[in-house]
């Protein structure tokens, strides 16, 4: 394992991966107190080597761009959606091709979101340390057991990517990720409107159309100022004082302090860019409004509805010898089931793919279910 610490040392490094196959990857970062990740380290591995590097020390990242773009080189990664959103914010770069361990373990029997090290354990035999794993990765010097704990997180991924291929191809399903991979290195998978962050905010569905374009408003002023000042959005305003706020139609600043907190978080020029862009919202033309979601149905209509997608989804799982659980959790079913969400959008890549449309078909009552000879078929309505 190589320390790097030098603008030339990671030079030279570039140089000897071009020429790898592979490209394991791996970040090290701290988020707690800033908006955007602070990048603390890069662990990298070939077959042939392993470089930890040291972004504090190098004078221009970027040289790694180029092995990230390089066709010939797949970039290994597990779970590697946060790894991705720094590496494009850090190096102005996806990496692509790809693999990701734990979006393809799935497709091998493992549960969904398994672990790097359960994985590893499970494909190298493997035990992992875990001594390190709440280092303040910001701290110099590291220690060597520091270094080595982080170059564990790449240096099994180029072994558990050839077996896993092997696995999958073995099964025909190696380009069942293909749209997965994809997308994961689809810059518009990193890139958000702050105009649409309302959506994610808690409770929201609290709310009514009026004050929900209240809402948007000022969850777009809360995430554009936690941009401008790089620091956690909860820090400016949270999530519930959004929603109190608009629920009670807050228009002043007086108004805004009534609510627990905001007094504490808003100093008055804040408070008042707050009341201004709510009032904005709450005074909108009601032709602008957000819609909000369909209304839940009856839990007498969601059981049936979950029950008529579960037996589809085991019938598809049995068909391709995979766990139910790993095509799509009961969870992820009863949102649909509730109607919280005009379509599938929480299966993704290759689930969806497998069973997506024919739950929407299902729902719309343009197919059916019915236990023949040889069991559960599906057959349109006619």
């Amino acid at each position: 394992m190589e320390y790097i610490a030098s603008q030339e040392n990671l030079e030279a490094f570039v140089r000897r991966a071009a020429s790898s196959s592979v490209l394991a990857i791996d970040t090290e970062f701290l988020r707690e107190k800033t908006y955007y990740a602070n990048l603390c380290l890069i662990q990298l591995a070939t077959d042939a080597e392993v470089a930890v590097v040291d972004p504090f020390a190098i004078e221009d990242m970027k040289v790694l761009a180029p092995l990230l773009t390089d066709s010939s080189i797949v970039k290994l990664f597990h779970a590697g959606g946060q790894d991705l959103e720094i590496l494009y914010r850090e190096l102005g770069v996806l990496p692509a091709p790809l693999f990701d361990t734990q979006v393809a373990a799935t497709l091998l029997g493992h549960t969904q979101q398994i672990g790097y090290g359960p994985l590893v354990h499970s494909l190298c035999g493997v035990n992992l340390k875990k001594s390190d794993s709440f280092t303040d990765w910001s701290r110099r010097p590291l220690s060597t057991s520091q270094l080595e704990y982080a170059a564990d997180d790449v240096i099994y991924l180029p072994k558990m990517y050839r077996i896993m291929v092997e696995k999958l191809e073995a099964k025909g399903r190696l380009h069942w990720l293909d749209n997965d991979f994809a997308a994961m290195s689809d810059p518009a998978h990193y890139e958000s409107d702050p105009f649409e962050r309302y959506k994610r905010l808690k409770r929201v569905g609290q709310l009514t159309r009026r004050q929900l374009s209240a809402a948007r408003e000022v969850a777009c002023w809360r995430e554009v100022t936690a941009q401008e000042r790089d620091m956690p959005r909860k820090w400016v305003l949270t999530d519930e004082q959004i929603v109190e706020a608009c629920r009670r139609e807050s228009r002043t600043i007086d108004d805004l302090f009534l609510i627990r907190g905001v007094r504490e978080k808003l100093n008055t020029r804040d408070a008042r860019a707050v009341a201004t862009v709510l009032v904005r919202g709450l005074d909108a033309a009601p032709d602008t409004w957000p819609e909000l979601d369909k209304s839940p149905k009856s839990e007498r209509n969601v059981d049936a509805e979950l029950d008529l997608m579960e037996a589809l989804v085991r019938l598809r799982a049995k068909e391709n010898d995979i766990a139910m659980q790993t095509l799509a959790s009961r969870t992820e079913l009863a949102r649909v089931a509730r109607g919280y969400t005009a379509d599938v959008d929480v299966l993704r890549g290759w689930r969806r793919a497998m069973v997506g449309d024919e739950l929407l078909e299902l729902l719309a009552g343009r197919l059916a279910l019915s236990l023949g000879p040889e069991g559960l078929v599906v057959t349109p309505r006619s």
